[in-house]
């Protein structure tokens, strides 16, 4: 990672927050209760409509967050200006560190209704500040990535290329191209995500690289000359099929790819790979986009592509921008004694909202095949059973970050997590979660 983190870091993520959460601080710290010990737990209570699994991302980021949670003086004095705390509590934050625990599931593995994502623990005051910032990175990069996962069943092994950056916020971009790459994208077309995140980068000309000259001829004589014959030339500006002559005319059949951007692209795709080959251009590839979602391609699974690039429908979570996480206080120690015991608390109102008590473990049970049979979740002692299939691991300990990994680690769990589930994860069609969440009694 490079060590210049712009455009996507800041000096603090201490206000990524909501006003709420420094407000129970300082009313914790009144009561004398800020320093109870005290668990958190992020999960979702259920999947967005249709989708079989989802898929944790983000991790990387919630600990970059986490190491820049600074009260810098500026940060400080906006909150003394505009009266959002108390004296006390603003020297209480200038000293803030976060000293506490995190477990969490690991990036790019998979998660179910229930699925205790990421564990904090530590003071109340200073696990309660994290609550926005987590759920801000968790629900986007998670809504991504399962989009993106979605998509790369879809494309069965075929590239995938991320080119969503015109059709988000500007640093949304970027977090989503990292998200993709989690889910199974190969590339992105922004440039920031490569910078910051090392994911490689690709693209050449767009339609107004042709407009500009004269004639296609002009262009794409001038695109070669530049870039070589393995570039990919954009031939859907005029007509198709004198662009394809055109293009390998120009850059003989030795040309890297045409890309098709518009029309019924199973037809065109079809009729672009018999011209390229009877032109005597068989390797060269064909690249289709145009508002493209995991149905669409899908749709082109029998078509002649070799790789496809999206954009709206991926960078907006393919319907679903968000994973519905809550961040929910599930445990806190029974007086402010250093030994307390822990006390299992839950909200238990009605409407669909509660949640259940306690300090939790996931671990997930497998059938007699090898494959995943359900998401097991409880409180105190693991079953002997289930030794071994844990899914949380330490990501901080006593405030120091000890889960960070490359990316591409992530990548690779996520198909090994995917390709572990029943076979009836990758249906694109509606369902209810491929795996059940089974709750147990004597330990919740």
């Amino acid at each position: 990672m490079s060590e210049l983190k712009l455009p996507v870091t800041v000096p603090s993520t201490a206000l990524f927050t909501d006003h709420y959460e420094l407000t129970m601080v300082q009313a914790a710290l009144h009561a004398g209760t800020a320093e109870r010990r005290s668990v958190f737990e992020t999960f979702t209570r259920r999947l967005p409509e249709g989708r079989r699994y989802g898929v944790v991302a983000g991790t990387g980021r919630v600990l970059d967050a986490l190491e820049s949670f600074r009260f810098e003086p500026e940060v400080l004095a906006f909150l003394r200006e505009h009266d959002v705390v108390d004296a006390p509590t603003l020297d209480w934050l200038a000293d803030f560190r976060f000293t506490g625990d995190i477990w969490g599931y690991p990036e790019g593995e998979v998660y179910f209704p229930g699925s205790p994502v990421l564990r904090v623990e530590g003071g109340f005051a200073e696990c309660v500040l994290l609550e926005t910032v987590v759920l801000s990175i968790l629900n986007h990069d998670s809504a991504i990535a399962a989009a993106a996962s979605r998509m790369a069943v879809a494309a069965g092994g075929r590239p995938l290329i991320e080119m969503g950056a015109r059709r988000t916020h500007e640093l949304s971009a970027v977090a989503a191209s990292r998200a993709a790459y989690v889910g199974g994208f190969t590339s992105t077309s922004d440039l920031a995500a490569g910078f910051r995140y090392a994911i490689p980068t690709v693209g050449t000309a767009a339609h107004a690289f042709t407009l500009l000259h004269d004639s296609e001829r002009e262009a794409f004589t001038a695109q070669v000359e530049s870039m070589g014959v393995g570039t990919t030339l954009l031939v859907d500006t005029y007509d198709v099929a004198d662009a394809v002559r055109t293009a390998v005319e120009v850059a003989g059949p030795e040309l890297g790819a045409v890309r098709i951007d518009s029309g019924d692209l199973l037809l065109v795709a079809h009729r672009v790979r018999q011209q390229l080959d009877e032109l005597g251009a068989e390797k060269t590839r064909i690249i289709v986009t145009s508002d493209l979602d995991e149905y669409a391609i899908a749709s082109l699974a029998a078509a002649p592509v070799d790789a496809y690039g999206v954009g709206t429908r991926l960078v907006t979570g393919s319907g679903h921008p968000t994973c519905s996480m809550v961040y929910k206080l599930v445990a806190r120690a029974a007086s402010d004694a250093p030994n307390a015991p822990l006390v299992p608390v839950a909200k238990r109102s009605t409407g669909g909202k509660t949640s259940i008590g306690g300090r939790k473990w996931a671990a997930r049970r497998l059938d007699a095949y090898g494959v995943a049979e359900a998401e097991v979740v409880g409180t105190g002692e693991l079953p002997a059973e289930l030794a071994g299939r844990e899914l949380l691991v330490p990501l901080v300990r006593g405030g120091k970050i000890v889960g960070r990994e490359p990316m591409d680690d992530a990548r690779a769990r996520h198909v090994e997590a995917r390709d572990g589930l029943p076979l009836s994860a990758t249906q694109l069609s509606r369902g209810e979660p491929v795996l059940p969440t089974e709750y147990l009694s004597e330990h919740v």
